[in-house]
């Protein structure tokens, strides 16, 4: 009878909303055990760390030497780079939030680290295992997509970040549309406003691709509801997800009078972020490429800074 893997020592970097849901899932986590987190602000750390029986940093050497086998970093973004490569180079592999980093010198960098250590270095694109979009890439598989459109809106966060909604969250939809399409965003036309915030805070962003296909993502900080939806033109059907309640739905069939037949598609329950974490565990285990890969999330960015005019 085969033994089991012993379980990979892993740690959080920044537990902040995000970090503090990796910490949950991760020690749920056969894989894992969870045995460091890093915080500057002691009371953060030291209150998640207790939640876990983990060990609580406030400085990142003392967390990159705490003999670790992996981390995820969920830190501000400025502070992806310099916190990823140490943790590469010291032999850590990594899982690094959207987006990669603030810049694309600073994703290059991991991914030169993550390379020349033979270390994992993964993205946080969580949105890529939830349940709909995978129901919604089964549906469309082998089909010829015309055209994408997702609606990703809701109200002004509580907390304003360093970023605006195209970082914060058109990145999502950013990869779901590279995801569904296995092809790059080679235009971009891009509508900006802002309204309450230093950063934009309603975006329109338009996009063709290499293959073809055109797409779109509205989202804003300005709606008093939120909204998380992704419809899919192809030759031969309309997919139409909800990604908040998982429901797909798929019309096919058209008919001389304009009516269509119509069928839900089986999304399977699971929370994303296990799963993500899950492939993170798979691609250390195997060796294999990992879902979302350092060189998908330095393409994400290039995207939203171009749409930013910073690209």
């Amino acid at each position: 009878m085969t033994q089991p893997l012993p379980a990979l020592k892993v740690g959080v970097a920044g537990v902040g909303v995000m970090g503090r849901n990796h910490a949950r899932v991760l020690s749920d986590i056969r894989d894992f055990d969870l045995t460091a987190v890093f915080d500057p602000d002691a009371a953060t750390a030291d209150g998640v760390a207790g939640l876990y029986g983990a060990r609580a940093f406030t400085t990142a050497g003392e967390f990159v030497a705490a003999g670790l086998d992996a981390a995820v970093v969920a830190t501000p973004n400025r502070h992806h780079a310099d916190l990823g490569v140490a943790l590469l180079e010291a032999g850590i592999h990594v899982l690094v939030e959207k987006p990669i980093a603030a810049t694309v010198v600073d994703a290059q960098r991991m991914i030169d680290a993550a390379r020349a250590n033979s270390r994992v270095l993964m993205v946080g694109q969580v949105e890529r295992f939830n349940p709909a979009v995978e129901a919604v890439k089964r549906a469309i598989d082998g089909e010829d997509v015309i055209s994408i459109q997702i609606t990703r809106v809701g109200p002004f966060p509580p907390r304003m970040g360093e970023v605006g909604v195209v970082i914060d969250l058109a990145v999502h939809d950013i990869d779901i549309i590279r995801h569904l399409t296995e092809s790059e965003i080679v235009e971009v036309q891009p509508q900006l406003a802002r309204t309450k915030a230093d950063r934009e805070d309603t975006a329109l962003l338009q996009f063709r691709l290499a293959n073809g296909t055109i797409a779109h993502i509205t989202t804003n900080w300005v709606t008093p509801y939120k909204v998380r939806t992704l419809q899919v033109a192809t030759q031969n059907k309309f997919v139409v997800a909800d990604l908040m309640s998982r429901q797909v739905t798929e019309y096919f069939g058209q008919q001389p009078d304009g009516s269509y037949s119509t069928r839900g598609v089986m999304s399977w329950p699971a929370e994303p972020l296990k799963k993500e974490l899950e492939a993170f565990a798979h691609a250390i285990r195997t060796g294999e490429p990992p879902a979302v890969s350092g060189e998908d999330g330095l393409r994400n960015l290039e995207v939203a800074l171009r749409c930013l005019g910073e690209g």
